[in-house]
C-alpha cells in the first residue's frame, strides 16, 4: 500500500512539475514584460513521513500592472526550464517585501508570472 501512494506522489509531482515548465516555455515564448514588486512572501512548513519538520518552502507573490492597466497580484515562478530549476527557491533568495522585479506575464492568464531579471 505504501508502494502505491509514493508512485501516486512521484507521479502527481512530476505532471506538476513537466505543466509548470510548459507553462514557463509559454510564457517565454509569448509573454510581456514589466516592472512589478514583491507583495507577500509565504513560508509553508514541509514534514517527512513522520509528522516531523523537514524544512520550509517559501512562496513569492508579486503585484504589477498589465498592458490595459489593471493592477494584479500573482505568484511568482522561476521562469527555468524543468532541467535547470533550482531547488529551495535559491532563484530567489534576493527578494524581500517591496523588493521590484521584472517579471512576464501572458495577458490570458495573469495570476502566475515568471521572474526574468
Amino acid at each position: 500500500m505504501f508502494y502505491v501512494f509514493l508512485v501516486l506522489m512521484i507521479g502527481i509531482f512530476a505532471v506538476a512539475m513537466i505543466r509548470t515548465a510548459m507553462q514557463n516555455k509559454k510564457i517565454r515564448e509569448n509573454g510581456i514584460i514589466t516592472d512589478a514588486y514583491v507583495s507577500q512572501i509565504k513560508e509553508d512548513e514541509l514534514h517527512d513521513a513522520d509528522g516531523l519538520p523537514s524544512g520550509t518552502v517559501k512562496s513569492f507573490f508579486v503585484i504589477y500592472r498589465t498592458k490595459d492597466g489593471a493592477e494584479v497580484e500573482a505568484s511568482l515562478g522561476s521562469g527555468k526550464s524543468i532541467d535547470n530549476q533550482m531547488t529551495r527557491n535559491n532563484w530567489a533568495s534576493d527578494l524581500y517585501v517591496g523588493c521590484p522585479v521584472k517579471v512576464m506575464y501572458l495577458p490570458e492568464q495573469t495570476d502566475y508570472v515568471i521572474r526574468v531579471d
